[in-house]
């Protein structure tokens, strides 16, 4: 029983030593992850806004709105969101019927290894799945949205305070976007969205 117990610590302490490196090689080549959600409109339409996240600073790295995400729209939008030599090693998605063939064809073109999660296993995607979260309670669940621009018009808005205002625990209560530290000055309060969320600052 003490061979089988020893045995097993040593085969446990591999197991740990390869996920962990695994894990390291992860982070070192970046990953990124992408998503849909749909917003209704005030009229009863569905839009769908794409997000592409990126994990070492949890940073909202691209969206875009439109009616009807086809494989050749989320191609031109993977492209635009990693110009010349920013694109990740890693993408994580889900096995949405929209990331089709000619998503899938640029993906490769571009160096990405692709890594779809399992079927009906959302939290494999829980960084980007957090985010559409947060951004439908802190912003579109309040906001009555008419088309696809106005919805462009809100998420743009709320990237540049996702990216620059909002603290994250895991960064230490800082922003994706380093803020710098402000020691002096009267407080002031900067509305954002109509006064749906606020940026403090000193001045």
């Amino acid at each position: 029983m003490r061979r089988q117990a020893g045995s097993l610590a040593i085969w446990r302490g591999d197991l740990v030593a390869k996920l962990l490196s695994m894990l390291s090689i992860f982070w070192l080549y970046g990953i990124a992850s992408i998503d849909l959600f749909v917003v209704p409109t005030i009229a009863f339409q569905q839009l769908f806004a794409f997000l592409v996240l990126g994990h070492e600073r949890r940073r909202l790295l691209w969206f875009a709105v439109t009616r009807n995400p086809t494989a050749e729209w989320l191609a031109r939008q993977i492209t635009q969101a990693f110009p010349w030599d920013t694109a990740p090693k890693y993408l994580i998605r889900d096995n949405d019927r929209a990331f089709g063939v000619a998503f899938k064809a640029r993906v490769r073109a571009m160096g990405i290894r692709d890594r779809p999660t399992s079927y009906r296993s959302p939290w494999q995607n829980g960084y980007v799945e957090r985010l559409i979260g947060s951004i439908r309670r802190e912003c579109t669940d309040h906001l009555l949205v008419f088309n696809v621009e106005h919805l462009r018009r809100i998420l743009s808005k709320y990237a540049s305070y996702y990216n620059e205002a909002r603290t994250h625990v895991s960064l230490g209560k800082d922003a994706p976007c380093r803020r710098p530290i402000e020691q002096s000055g009267d407080i002031v309060a900067y509305p954002i969205l109509g006064g749906l969320h606020h940026r403090y600052a000193r001045i």
